[in-house]
């Protein structure tokens, strides 16, 4: 088969597969957007204790009720008590209590810079679809607010660089917790965290540092380790300087890389189930510029020391310190704007570039470092210590796990932005830790083929937060969640997702787009 009929065959597979909402930014979502689609619990329990106006009178030192408003029922929308406030100095938060309580907290979490007004549409849904539910609902902005202060530059004032790191949600879910018991007469009796990239870090930071404030919580793409980050970010943007051209040939990558690494797990799907099994050298696997220039269908020189800088380890004095981009990210997907990699937005153009947009921010309000003159031997530590209140690398989960607390962590294995074997290796070292019974409080779920907290060409969409109540609540331990892959509304694929390290496996007969054909077992 020749390379152009190659090309077309793969082409046809990708279109078939992939998602046509398209690719997901990282600074997109705070969470997955199948939340609560198998939840079936009625929305009944207690009811309010007083007015709620009367929540007004809660302000204290701590913080202000600024309003405390009955919002009528609206479509599926109960009625509920919308209170408004600021804790000191600067965090911003909302509490939303329905008229009819199931006894739960839900917190959702922030995505990129957080700092989001609670009026954007995604959050609204969020909320909504907790409320209909029959949850109290808060949030936070974390205590800045991204129309006044774009981007990091919030971080440059230390109260506000430590309220995003990691005590706004801390102080939010306190006060939460009282207004709700002024309201109901008595206090939650479980409360839940559920979040996506910042979000996701938010939660794996709270099971860190305050094991306390929830019974549950949903860790989905976490940017866990914001200084290994950082420090791969800078070597490979580095690199990508001297190849201009790259981003017109990810088309011929992400078939040289499905071409080799699709089906070494049994089964042409179009998905890489595990990108750790496919040993793909951009020196030995693509086809060389033979003249030194940049000629379309090959690479140069320059081109493959940047991908090399991509798929590459971050390595200080011989010791690893952050892993190398997966492959997968690369294949294209439908998007409004036309066919995209999922590179596109994230390490290429066309577009803004955000990680290259993350990396100069964090870069300028965070350290005092330049990335452009970024030496790692000599620089990487002051980078460390600069991003310490930010990084969620503890795997010592013993007081969280003491009082029952349970986590469901789920990574994109196409993760374009938050380089999943960042999560795997936190999973790792959590159970270096805690033990061989970390699969009894602590679980993680890879998506293959999916891209960061949804897209890409893997089944992408699952409720992880029902299965942690019922775990939390009900001891039923998730031994598989079912995602699903839509194309045009309709469900074109599901499969398992399964608790890390067991992988999804073709039982050898049946539709390959049906779950109910897959066990999980050891890879």
């Amino acid at each position: 088969m020749s390379r152009i009929d190659t090309h077309k065959w793969w082409m046809l597979v990708v279109i078939g597969l992939a998602v046509t909402v398209g690719l997901t930014e990282v600074t997109g979502r705070a969470q997955s957007v199948a939340q609560f689609e198998n939840w079936k619990e009625t929305a009944t329990g207690r009811r309010p204790n007083g007015r709620c106006s009367d929540l007004r009178a809660l302000t204290n030192y701590d913080f202000s009720v600024d309003a405390a408003t009955l919002i009528p029922p609206q479509a599926d929308v109960p009625e509920f008590c919308l209170v408004q406030g600021q804790i000191l100095p600067e965090v911003r938060f909302e509490v939303s209590l329905p008229t009819a309580w199931n006894g739960r907290l839900y917190m959702f979490g922030n995505g990129g810079n957080a700092g989001e007004p609670f009026t954007t549409p995604v959050r609204i849904r969020r909320r909504n679809a907790a409320l209909e539910r029959g949850f109290a609902v808060t949030a936070t902005n974390t205590g800045h607010d991204n129309t006044r202060e774009p981007g990091r530059s919030f971080a440059v004032n230390p109260q506000k660089f430590i309220d995003f790191a990691y005590r706004a949600v801390h102080v939010t879910a306190v006060t939460a917790k009282d207004i709700s018991r002024s309201y109901y007469a008595t206090p939650p009796t479980r409360a839940y965290f559920d979040g996506c990239s910042q979000g996701g870090r938010q939660g794996l930071i709270s099971a860190q540092r305050f094991p306390e404030d929830f019974d549950g919580i949903v860790v989905g793409a976490p940017v866990l380790d914001l200084a290994g980050m950082n420090a791969h970010s800078a070597k490979i943007f580095l690199a990508l300087a001297a190849s201009p051209h790259l981003a017109e040939k990810i088309e011929l990558l992400a078939e040289r890389v499905y071409k080799k690494c699709d089906a070494v797990d049994g089964l042409a799907d179009g998905v890489i189930d595990d990108p750790r099994r496919c040993q793909f050298n951009p020196a030995a696997d693509l086809p060389r510029c033979t003249s030194g220039e940049s000629e379309g269908a090959c690479f140069t020189a320059a081109e493959i020391r940047s991908l090399e800088a991509i798929y590459g380890d971050v390595v200080s004095n011989r010791t690893k310190i952050f892993p190398g981009l997966p492959v997968g990210a690369e294949v294209l997907v439908p998007t409004p704007a036309g066919l995209r990699s999922g590179w596109a937005g994230t390490l290429i153009p066309p577009g803004p570039v955000s990680s290259l947009n993350y990396l100069e921010e964090d870069f300028k309000y965070m350290t005092n470092l330049d990335w452009r003159a970024f030496e790692l031997d000599r620089d990487f530590e002051k980078l460390r210590i600069s991003m310490l209140p930010l990084l969620a690398t503890d795997p010592d989960l013993s007081r969280f796990r003491s009082r029952s607390g349970k986590v469901i962590m789920y990574f994109g294995w196409a993760d374009p932005g938050v380089n999943p074997l960042m999560g795997v290796d936190y999973y790792e070292r959590v159970r270096e830790t805690m033990g061989p019974a970390t699969p009894e409080f602590f679980r993680l779920f890879m998506m293959p083929g999916v891209f960061h907290c949804g897209g890409g060409v893997g089944p992408n969409l699952a409720d992880t937060f029902t299965p942690l109540v019922d775990w939390v609540e009900r001891g039923i331990a998730p031994d598989r969640i079912v995602a699903t892959l839509r194309r045009e509304g309709k469900i074109v694929r599901t499969r398992p997702l399964c608790p890390y390290p067991l992988v999804a496996k073709y039982k050898g007969s049946g539709s390959i787009d049906e779950a109910t054909n897959f066990v999980c077992s050891n890879p």
